[in-house]
């Protein structure tokens, strides 16, 4: 059984002073027909970006920071890695003290021995290490799995569990917690309110912590397609069926504006390539991406991996409404770009031909 003790750490040489502030995100929202008719360059459920427009290169001023961390291991360093990571994208302990703070990983099936399909437990550790020093008031892991029903199988199997444990870190499972319906702020689907668990809803600050993976629809999945595990399977299905009957990026868009994730942490230490999310190869990048803006993290992210974030639908349509994903509208920090890029393969299918690069 998973703990549900919380031991708040003290220590912290993060202050309150550090110039290292991002920009304040806006968040802008357009209709449906707004959003197809940007530069008639987005299709929802398989576009791609072509000629941009002016106003569209501009993003209505939307600008975000995003860091790629190099992380070569699963180990005791990457605590210090995302605590730097936090330090400069602007996240100081008066902004985390007293706040609930969730973090969702992508556990997607067991596989103890497989680190590329789900979010590594080290990970997930060092993350809420982080915010135990910055004060958080409560530190809780959740998800709501899409595969497999028996969510404790998931956890024991993959290691996560036993991590937990160890670090007196609670689990909440999404996919049975007490939900309640709110108005779908994206209408991009037929949804007209989403189901969203009441843990979830308590939350101050939720945290996407995907992994670095291709997708055999979408091309990519990242910290906003990693949403998907918020949504209670009692409602929605397994593997949440609903909202793939609804259309994947459509959903993923109006997930992302309902919920507005506060951060994202991806780890790329191992990625996946090819035929995922689960049955791809493993693949290492070697590194661990954040950011307070989805779309610009897995813009950025898609951009490691060498791949084109203008092929895929749902940033394409985020892009100007959600956030940036034009790299001259990221400010990227840490590690350059170019130091970390490693060509991932995806799936040879016509729908994901606007993905590969050259």
């Amino acid at each position: 059984m998973v703990s549900r003790v919380a031991d708040h750490g003290q220590e912290d040489d993060m202050t309150d002073t550090t110039t290292h502030t991002a920009e304040t995100v806006r968040t802008w929202h357009l209709s449906r027909r707004e959003m197809l008719g940007v530069g008639g360059a987005v299709l929802l459920g398989g576009g791609i970006a072509t000629g941009l427009s002016a106003w569209t290169r501009n993003e209505r001023g939307l600008r975000a920071d995003v860091v790629i961390a190099k992380a070569d291991a699963y180990d005791e360093s990457l605590a210090e890695c995302i605590r730097a990571g936090l330090f400069t994208l602007g996240v100081t302990r008066s902004e985390i003290r007293g706040k609930r703070v969730l973090l969702k990983p992508n556990l997607v099936e067991t596989a103890i021995d497989a680190p590329h399909i789900n979010t590594h437990p080290a990970v997930v550790l060092a993350a809420a290490e982080a915010f135990r020093r910055l004060d958080a008031r409560d530190v809780i892991v959740a998800e709501g799995q899409g595969h497999r029903r028996d969510s404790l199988l998931v956890l024991d199997e993959s290691g996560m569990g036993k991590a937990l444990d160890e670090s007196h870190l609670p689990f909440v499972d999404l996919n049975h917690d007490e939900f309640t319906a709110v108005q779908n702020a994206g209408s991009k689907t037929t949804l007209k309110q989403l189901y969203l668990p009441r843990r979830l809803l308590e939350a101050d600050w939720v945290v996407s912590m995907p992994k670095l993976k291709t997708h055999h629809w979408t091309g990519v999945t990242c910290a906003m397609k990693n949403l998907f595990g918020v949504l209670p399977g009692v409602v929605y299905g397994w593997p949440k069926n609903v909202l793939h009957h609804e259309g994947i990026p459509e959903s993923i868009l109006d997930i992302n504006q309902t919920v507005r994730p506060s951060l994202a942490i991806v780890d790329g230490i191992i990625g996946m390539e090819g035929d995922g999310p689960i049955m791809g190869t493993r693949k290492t990048a070697g590194c661990v991406i954040l950011g307070r803006n989805a779309p610009a993290v897995d813009a950025t992210a898609t951009r490691v991996m060498g791949l084109n974030p203008y092929g895929i639908s749902y940033l394409t349509a985020a892009s100007g409404c959600i956030g940036p994903i034009h790299e001259q509208n990221i400010t990227q920090r840490g590690e350059p770009l170019a130091n970390l890029e490693t060509r991932f393969e995806i799936l040879d299918e016509p729908h994901l031909g606007g993905i590969a690069v050259g």
